[in-house]
């Protein structure tokens, strides 16, 4: 089996990331709000080389599959699942955002909604968590909207600029996503 190359929603389509998406993504990546609750992988000032950097790795294959979020015709946001090596391959995180237009609408929670069994059937996995920065309800609504618990909260985790923050560890099993299908 193959990740489908794109995954129609309500509202928005999963793609993969194109040259063309550079603009696009600059325009909604470059926000403090944005970044604000991202790791530093996410940088801020987000630059038109940042963008394209990032559209080349994500289109790699490997332990990664990334999704732009095409909402109205152009790259909105991202999704994607990085794997886990070893003894932790049956498990990979998840990790995604979007563009602040767009915030309040449910699209977020829909991609998530959207890509979770695809992760669990491409990969074989048994495991798909999420990480959140305690400073962002929205993200860990998102998840419990979607059916991940919270397994744990890692207390003064993250020191993101001048932050110290906990990090909160969501997750949702095969069986508890087949309890809820």
């Amino acid at each position: 089996m193959a990740w489908p190359e794109r995954i129609d929603g309500d509202g928005f389509i999963l793609r993969a990331w194109r040259d063309e998406d550079a603009v696009a993504l600059v325009a909604h990546a470059d926000d403090a709000r944005v970044a604000h609750s991202l790791g530093e992988r996410f940088p801020h000032p987000y630059t038109p080389d940042d963008a394209h950097w990032f559209i080349a790795n994500a289109r790699q294959e490997g332990r990664e599959k990334i999704y732009a979020i095409q909402i109205n015709g152009e790259a909105a946001g991202s999704i994607g699942v990085t794997q886990g090596e070893g003894v932790e391959r049956h498990s990979a995180e998840l990790g995604y955002w979007v563009g602040r237009a767009y915030w309040g609408e449910g699209i977020a929670t829909a991609a998530v909604r959207a890509i979770v069994p695809h992760a669990l059937r491409e990969w074989r996995l048994y495991r798909l968590y999420a990480r959140v920065f305690a400073d962002n309800p929205a993200s860990m609504t998102v998840l419990e909207r979607c059916g991940f618990a919270r397994e744990a909260v890692l207390r003064r985790q993250v020191l993101k600029g001048e932050r110290l923050l906990d990090l909160h560890i969501f997750a949702i099993t095969r069986e508890r996503l087949d309890a809820t299908t």
